[in-house]
């Protein structure tokens, strides 16, 4: 029997706390004189909750999803107003902007990242409660926001967007710009979902997947005098070349610059020769991805190194004629990284394994 000296609190459990919900737990006996501090602290904490409508979470868990007040209102039926009186209503209770306008969207500030995996995870649960069926990502509407770079936007990625269409036709992907140094903060701030690049160290809370390895080819264009006869290393350095300078992989971190790994002929000329021969072409014009690369060779004799699988392409789009490098090829890791945080998003899971299968598409 519980004596006039003790009362029975509700004990919060780690589901409570993790929606900050108060009286859900079990009973725990507390002294009299602690009663009415609990009882307070308890009070406050029921008022904060009643100021809460579960509504809100939906909004709250779909805009997480598309970072869009005019998508999250066609996904959730209602005005855009409407989403954003509820967005006000819930910051308010919880104390926090939770969505910060940018021109890249509504962005999530460091509150709404911590709530998200709980309130997707609670709705999830309650959906599965009330249907008895789990939510499949590929039936989902949602959004992926994906960090690549311009070759992952040639190569890697059209052969997941014709499987998605296939497979998932309501899941849309927003793709920006991403340099390796941009990728890792992208996705420590939910800014991205998925990053496509080349990478060397990363932090911890990173996780990574290799996609695929490539390596380097010489293009020029069709009818070029190096498309004549062997091609050497001398014959090489004759031509000026195009040298791609793409920011975010692996080199020039040294310099303090993070200006990236260059993927050029003369670096490549310098590994080849051990620094014993000094080999060295004329960059007559440098550019800061592979997509500016072949109208400069359509409409000249210079020369460029780039990667085979993007030189293919790009021979089956222009005149162009591709040739085996007088040196040991430079080989370069293509991997996609995610948020450990993701590894409990069932919908970013559902994309890294759709990735990763596309990737058998890519020739």
């Amino acid at each position: 029997m519980i004596s006039e000296q003790a009362t029975v609190e509700m004990v919060e459990t780690s589901l409570g706390r993790r929606f900050n919900l108060a009286g859900q737990g079990h009973l725990k006996v507390v002294p009299r004189d602690k009663t009415k501090e609990r009882q307070n602290y308890v009070k406050a904490k029921t008022v904060h909750l009643r100021m809460i409508d579960l509504n809100l979470f939906r909004v709250f868990d779909t805009m997480m999803l598309h970072r869009s007040v005019r998508k999250a209102s066609l996904i959730l039926s209602v005005t855009p107003s409407a989403v954003s009186h509820a967005l006000s209503r819930l910051r308010q209770s919880i104390g926090d902007e939770l969505f910060i306008p940018s021109e890249s969207g509504m962005q999530p500030t460091q509150r709404a990242l911590e709530l998200a995996s709980p309130v997707r995870e609670g709705l999830q649960k309650l959906e599965l409660a009330l249907t008895g069926k789990e939510s499949v990502p590929a039936e989902a509407l949602r959004t992926f926001h994906i960090g690549a770079t311009d070759y992952a936007c040639t190569v890697i990625l059209p052969p997941l967007v014709k499987r998605l269409a296939k497979r998932a036709a309501n899941v849309d992907l927003r793709v920006s710009s991403s340099n390796r140094g941009e990728a890792v903060r992208q996705l420590e701030k939910g800014q991205t979902d998925l990053v496509i690049g080349s990478f060397s160290k990363l932090p911890t809370g990173i996780r990574r997947s290799r996609l695929l390895r490539e390596v380097e080819v010489i293009a020029v264009r069709a009818g070029h005098p190096l498309t004549r006869g062997k091609v050497t290393k001398e014959r090489l350095v004759e031509f000026p070349h195009v040298v791609v300078k793409p920011t975010g992989t692996q080199q020039d971190e040294a310099d303090g610059q993070g200006t990236g790994r260059r993927v050029e002929i003369e670096r490549a000329f310098h590994e080849f020769q051990g620094g014993k021969i000094d080999l060295v072409g004329r960059a007559a014009v440098s550019v800061p991805n592979f997509a500016a690369v072949t109208p400069f060779l359509q409409l000249s004799d210079m020369v460029a190194a780039l990667p085979r699988r993007l030189a293919l392409w790009a021979a089956a789009h222009a005149p162009l004629a591709l040739l085996d490098p007088p040196y040991q090829s430079m080989t370069v890791e293509f991997e996609m990284l995610w948020h450990q945080g993701g590894d409990q998003d069932p919908g970013v899971q559902w994309l890294v394994n759709e990735l990763a299968e596309s990737i058998g598409d890519v020739g």
